[in-house]
């Protein structure tokens, strides 16, 4: 099984190899993690494997107990960071008010939530 993709040239990690090292990292054996998120450690070595995906809940769990952001286990630090083109606005953005930036996360949400219901009526 290949748990490598290519992207623009460099290997990117997948869940199973993430997984790995973050419970590497915090010192873990599978018994112990497997434990702690409520599941047998046969399964924790098939998401280390690459033969099985863990549901949402077994995601939020792990990364609990691993102190990790829930997207640090699904994507690599390239692809959580905004598009290079929108890096310029998002530096502007953290210099804004409080209450600057919950303007705009509301006006952001609203234009996602358009364009969403707007992509789900066309296929309709």
């Amino acid at each position: 099984m290949v748990y490598f993709v290519q992207k623009y040239g460099e290997a990117i990690m997948g869940f199973p190899e993430r997984l790995k090292r973050l419970r590497q990292e915090k010192k873990l054996d599978f018994a112990e993690l497997a434990e702690r998120i409520g599941i047998h450690s046969t399964q924790l070595r098939r998401y280390e494997k690459g033969e099985s995906q863990p549901t949402l809940e077994v995601l939020r769990k792990l990364a609990v107990v691993l102190n990790v952001p829930g997207d640090e286990l699904l994507f690599d630090d390239d692809e959580r960071k905004p598009p290079e083109k929108l890096a310029i606005q998002f530096e502007a953005i953290a210099n804004f008010t409080p209450e600057e930036q919950k303007t705009l996360k509301e006006v952001l949400e609203g234009l996602i939530l358009k364009h969403e219901a707007k992509r789900w009526t066309v296929g309709t």
